[in-house]
Formats: structure tokens, sequence, C-alpha cells
């Protein structure tokens, strides 16, 4: 019997899970960023401008687009005191940024925050509507002090993502500590397109080899700095296909929450299913089908330059490979990666 880790009914969506405005520090209006996704086939956005949390529902068409409540929070290393203060500068300082994604259309109580702090910019003309769960919190960084982040976001109903170590400067001794993010992101456009090694596969496999059953995300984390035809624009460069029945609210978060997805910068991912002790892909044609497990056993599937794969099994070990997770590559050394399948969740 095939098991399906990637549904087969109602549709697949294009999104963009991290994105910034004119509400906080992007160059483009929403109403911008819509119209230029829409052109190159998203259907969904999360706007998760810094530490505002605004509604967007009057960019909604009813099985065209969806935007989806969120914001993106930051914690900065102690001593940091920004860009042109005294103390660590921005280019050194180590930084956990998080976003936070409602999973109800009706959540828009923000978390983690404090009357007096962390709201700046262009987001500072939207306090006044703002609504938070506390107005004293003191956000820490350090492992006990992200992950209770984590944890709060998550218990106020929102999909909690990590995002982009290499461009904050963390690595596995500060980010093996997080816990109960939903999701890391693998892929960061607008850190890539900066120069940044942001292609995380190693992060998520750090997490995954510790038992953390978490996701994986690729984003654009747009500002738009750059004109949308420039080479080094930021947009439509990462993003993840939602599987789910329709292009509703909660149809998309359940469907996030459920890993329903696969992350892409290039290559598609048509089919994941075990079957008689194998894990099956489908595939566009890619140069490279990988499979990686939590041992050091693992497989690919490959084709010479000019020719393509599109589809390969890879045998795991019940017994010992933890969980297996695919990722494919083509000519142009663009990736797509599924979530993790968790061997012990694979039906005899």
């Amino acid at each position: 019997m095939k098991q399906y880790f990637l549904p087969h009914e109602g549709g697949a969506f294009k999104a963009n899970l991290h994105c910034h405005s004119t509400v906080s520090d992007g160059r483009l209006t929403v109403e911008q960023i819509k119209e230029h996704y829409m052109k190159n086939g998203y259907s969904i956005i999360a706007y998760t401008d810094h530490d505002v949390l605004v509604a967007h529902d009057d960019l909604n068409e009813d099985g065209r687009f969806l935007a989806l409540h969120g914001y993106e929070m930051e914690v900065n290393e102690e001593g940091f005191k920004g860009l042109f203060s005294e103390g660590l500068k921005f280019g050194s300082a180590k930084t956990a940024h998080l976003c936070y994604i409602a999973k109800s259309p009706d959540n828009m109580t923000q978390v983690c925050y404090n009357k007096d702090k962390y709201i700046w910019g262009n987001a500072l003309a939207y306090k006044p509507q703002l609504k938070f769960e506390s107005d004293d919190y003191i956000r820490r960084y350090s492992a006990e002090g992200v992950s209770e982040m984590i944890r709060i976001g998550r218990e106020h109903g929102f999909f909690v993502t990590y995002n982009h170590p290499t461009w904050s400067m963390e690595s596995y001794p500060d980010y093996s500590g997080y816990e109960g993010m939903n999701a890391v992101e693998i892929w960061n456009t607008g850190c890539e397109r900066g120069g940044w090694a942001e292609y995380n596969d190693h992060c998520y496999d750090d997490f995954l080899r510790q038992g953390k059953r978490i996701y994986v995300t690729a984003t654009d984390d747009n500002h738009n700095g750059h004109d949308l035809s420039h080479p080094l624009s930021d947009a439509c460069g990462g993003w993840i296909v939602v599987r789910c029945a329709e292009l509703e609210y909660e149809c998309v978060t359940d469907a996030l929450e459920k890993g329903s997805f696969y992350a892409s910068t290039g290559p598609e991912i048509y089919d994941l299913w075990a079957e008689d002790g194998y894990l099956h892909v489908t595939t566009s044609p890619v140069h490279r089908i990988n499979f990686i497990t939590g041992a050091r056993h693992c497989g690919s599937a490959g084709a010479h330059y000019g020719d393509s794969v599109t589809e390969a099994a890879f045998k795991y070990n019940k017994d010992s490979d933890g969980y297996i997770r695919v990722d494919i590559q083509d000519d142009y050394g663009r990736h797509a990666a599924t979530n993790a399948v968790w061997v012990d969740t694979i039906a005899e």
C-alpha cells in the first residue's frame, strides 16, 4: 500500500512565508508585492513585517490570492546597541530572527512585546492599532530565551519559523539549543543575494539529528532594494508549495502544521510516498536526487549534465535511519527539498 507524504487532494499553492513591505523596512507596498508575486505564479504571501502584526485581508481574492497575517521578531546578542551606537555593531553581533504566522485569521495579538521596546521605523505608525499579549516582556538572547519566545508564540496560535542562521552569525553551538519551532529556513533569497551562504541544509540536518521533528521552508525575506528586473532582486527566488484542498486561510495553515508542503528554489516535487520498504519520489527533470537520513546511510540518483532524472527510490532501514528527506538539484544548482519523513511514522 502506498503511503503518501504530499497530499493529492485539492491544489498546489506557491507561497512566500517571509516578506517585508513599506509597513516596515521594505521598498514596495503590500499591493505592489501582491501584483509582482501573482505574475510569478504565487497564490500566498505571509506579510511578516518587522515587529508589527497587521492584517491585509483587503488583498484576498477567492481562489486566487491569500494574505497570511504574520510578523518577524528579533532578539540580539547582549551588548548590541544598534547600527550606529556604541557596543557590539550590527555586522558582528549575533541575532536570532523568528517569523510568527497566525494560524487563524482572527489571531491579531502580538506576543513577546514591551510597550517601550522593539517597534521601530515605519512600523511605529501602526503602534496605536496593535494589540499586545503583554506590555512588559523582555527578550533574552540565549537558548532558553529564544526557546521561550518560540513556546509563547506556538501557545498563542502561531506557526513559528527560525530564519537565516548564516546571516544571523549563528552556528551549531547557538541554534542547537533552540526548541519547539515549526520550521527552519533552508533557503533565504534576500540573504543569498547579499552574498551569504544561505542554503542551510546542514542546519536542518543538525536539528533533525537531535530528534527535533520540524519542517523546512524556502523564503525570500524580500525587502526589494533592487529593481525587480535586477539579477540581485530578492523577489521570487525561494518558496514553498502547499498541498491543501482549497485556498482558504485555515486550510492553508492546517497544511503548514501538518507539513503538507515542500521547499524550492526552482525544481518541482510531484509525489513522495513509501511502499514496500522504499521511499519513492517523482520530480521535474533534475540533475540529482539525493536521499539523506539520520545515519550514514544515504542514496542518490543522477544524470550526466544535459540529461536528467525524474524519479528515484531508496530502500530505507527502519531500525537505524531515523528519518529520510529528499533534496534535488537541477543543472543550474537550484534545489528543492522535502520535509523529513520519520521512519517510525511509515506504516508497515
